[in-house]
C-alpha cells in the first residue's frame, strides 16, 4: 500500500464497567448457538473483575501509547488508534475520528498472534464493514502475521522466565512449559495454520529460553458442545502432570497479547483451582501486554510497511 499516515490497532473489545456485560456478551456471541447457561457462567467470570470490568481496553490503550511513542521516538511519527470488534471505541467509531483528524491510509495491526478464520479474517471483515459505515474512511492495509517476529518471542520468554523464578532452581530445568491459545472448532482450525502458528511460536520461545519441556494446551472453550473442538484442554493437561508426580507447571497464556478475563479468570481462577486439587504448584505467566521487546515488535512492522512503500 502506499505510505501509510495512520496506525489502527484491531483488538477484540471489553466491557469497561460492571452494566456493559451484557450488552458485551450479547454482542459477542450473536448467531453463535451458545446456550443461556454458558453465557450467564461467562457473565459471572466478568463480574468477578475488580469493578466488573475487563483490562483489555486499558491494555491496549497502554500498547497503543507505547507505540505511538516508540514511534516518535525513532520515526516514523504517526498517530495511533485503538478500534474494537465488540465493543467502544467499535472501528466505525475509531475510523470515523480518524477520518476527521485527516487519517488517508493506515497501518491495521490485528493484536493476535494465531492466524484462524475467528482471530483474523473477521477482523479484517469487520474493518470492511466499519469502513463502509463512515464517509471518506481511511483506507486499511494490514501487518503481516508476527507469532515469531524475534522481539515477539522475546516478550514472551521474557515474561516466561520471569515465571520460572518462582520455582525452586533445582526442579526449574525439568518444569514443563504448557502454551495456550483459545480453543476453535476443530474445522475451523482444519481451515487455517492456527495450529502450525502456536506450535511454531512456542517452540521459538522455549528454543530462546534453551527450555526442553514444553506442550501446548487449549482454553477458554465457549462454543457449540455438539462441535468437536481444539484439545487437549489445558485443565486437563494439569491433571495429567500431576498425576505424572510433577510438582510444579508453567501455564504461559502465548495466544493472548493482553492479561483479560480469559486470562484472569480461566487461568488464575480455575486452572488454579483445579492444579491445586491435583497437588499441582501453578506458575502464569503474564501475557505480553506492554512489555517494552512486543512494543518494539509492533513498532518494526510499521516501519517495515512504511519503509517498503516508499
Amino acid at each position: 500500500m502506499s505510505v501509510v499516515d495512520s496506525v489502527l490497532l484491531v483488538a477484540f473489545g471489553g466491557p469497561t464497567a460492571r452494566h456493559e456485560i451484557r450488552p458485551f456478551l450479547e454482542i459477542v456471541t450473536r448467531g453463535r448457538g451458545i446456550p443461556a447457561g454458558r453465557l450467564e457462567e461467562v457473565a459471572h467470570h466478568y463480574a468477578q473483575m475488580p469493578g466488573g470490568r475487563s483490562p483489555l481496553t486499558e491494555l491496549t490503550f497502554a500498547q497503543a501509547r507505547g507505540l505511538e511513542q516508540a514511534l516518535a521516538q525513532d520515526g516514523p511519527a504517526l498517530p495511533v488508534f485503538v478500534g474494537m470488534r465488540n465493543w467502544h471505541p467499535f472501528l466505525h467509531e475509531t475510523l470515523a475520528e480518524m477520518t476527521g483528524k485527516g487519517a488517508r491510509r493506515a497501518l491495521g495491526i490485528i493484536l493476535s498472534p494465531l492466524r484462524t478464520e475467528a482471530s483474523w479474517e473477521r477482523y479484517m471483515q469487520d474493518v470492511a464493514e466499519a469502513r463502509a459505515r463512515v464517509a471518506r474512511a481511511p483506507e486499511v492495509g494490514f501487518a503481516p502475521a508476527w507469532f515469531e517476529y524475534p522481539r515477539f518471542v522475546a516478550a514472551v520468554a521474557d515474561r516466561t522466565r520471569a515465571v520460572l523464578g518462582e520455582i525452586p532452581q533445582d526442579a526449574r530445568a525439568s518444569t514443563p512449559l504448557v502454551f495456550t491459545a483459545h480453543s476453535v472448532p476443530v474445522a475451523m482450525a482444519e481451515a487455517s495454520p492456527y495450529v502450525s502458528d502456536l506450535t511454531a511460536a512456542a517452540r521459538a520461545v522455549a528454543r530462546r529460553l534453551g527450555h526442553a519441556r514444553w506442550s501446548v494446551a487449549y482454553q477458554s472453550r465457549s462454543g457449540s458442545p455438539r462441535e468437536s473442538w481444539l484439545e487437549p484442554d489445558v485443565n486437563s493437561v494439569l491433571r495429567r502432570l500431576a498425576a505424572d508426580g510433577e510438582r510444579h507447571a508453567v501455564v504461559v497464556p502465548i495466544g493472548f497479547v493482553c492479561d483479560h478475563v480469559e486470562v484472569l479468570y480461566d487461568l488464575d481462577v480455575e486452572a488454579r483451582r483445579v492444579a491445586a486439587a491435583a497437588g499441582l504448584s501453578l506458575h502464569r505467566a503474564a501475557a505480553v501486554n506492554d512489555h517494552p521487546e512486543f512494543i518494539a515488535m509492533l513498532a518494526e512492522l510499521v516501519r517495515g510497511i512504511h519503509g517498503s512503500a516508499r
